[in-house]
């Protein structure tokens, strides 16, 4: 088997090195083979650990959500409906967001309509509107 430095890894995964050291932190890697000299070596499984967390990073899931499908996928070979369950929250998270989002502009649209432009920075109502 071919291992892979960390900056070997991080550059077939498309991250920073730095990254990598991070991952390790919170657990999303295994812990490394270490050479006599101390050096880490990482495996092809963990270029494609490091895509794996990319991609359900993508998808908006947090390092703790995607600690528990690393979990699932690597190591207690889980059932496909937990993975769905994990992804139907994830998905009633990103549709409360957005709700809160769409109120946000909203009320940013309102607050800039009111806004007259001139007078004094006391009279404008975003100003009024954030110390209230």
């Amino acid at each position: 088997m071919r291992y892979l430095t960390r900056g070997q890894l991080a550059k077939k995964a498309g991250v920073n090195p730095e990254t990598i050291r991070y991952y390790e932190r919170m657990g999303l890697l295994p812990e490394a083979i270490r050479t006599k000299s101390g050096y880490r070596l990482f495996s092809e499984e963990d270029v494609k650990r490091i895509r794996f967390i990319k991609k359900a990073k993508e998808l908006g899931f947090s390092l703790k959500e995607i600690k528990e499908l690393l979990a699932l996928r690597f190591e207690t070979k889980g059932e496909c409906r937990e993975v769905k369950k994990l992804a139907e929250e994830k998905l009633m998270d990103i549709q409360k967001r957005i709700e809160d989002l769409e109120k946000i502009k909203s009320t940013l649209e309102y607050l800039i309509e009111q806004c007259p432009e001139k007078g004094s920075i006391l009279e404008c109502p975003i100003i009024t509107s954030i110390e209230d």
